[in-house]
């Protein structure tokens, strides 16, 4: 079995819109969070499917999820995010150099 990296594994849960619309929906609520039921109020979403994307999102790293009570609060985990983002944007704009052999 092969490994995937975090990053992978992030941009893969943030390959399916539900999913997306989910965690910007949490960067927007910032460090504070949501819970399920504002979650789904919010998106209008019923909490089974929500679960079920907010455990892709959790699996992935991109979101922590903190139990308070009977309550579980679901917040972004910016140092992901920035790991992320990071990683996509580290060699912006370096320049690309073929050799005569990759042109080949």
């Amino acid at each position: 079995m092969t490994s995937t990296s975090p990053i992978a594994r992030a941009l893969a849960a943030l390959g399916h819109d539900t999913r997306l619309q989910v965690y910007r929906l949490l960067v927007r609520a910032g460090h504070d969070g949501l819970n399920v039921g504002e979650i789904g109020s919010l998106l209008e979403m019923p909490a089974s499917t929500l679960a079920h994307h907010l455990s892709s999102l959790v699996d992935a790293g991109l979101v922590i999820q903190e139990r308070r009570g009977r309550e579980v609060t679901n917040r972004a985990d910016y140092d992901a995010m920035q790991r992320t983002l990071s990683y996509l944007t580290s060699e912006c704009c370096s320049g690309v150099k073929l050799t005569h052999e990759d042109a080949a």
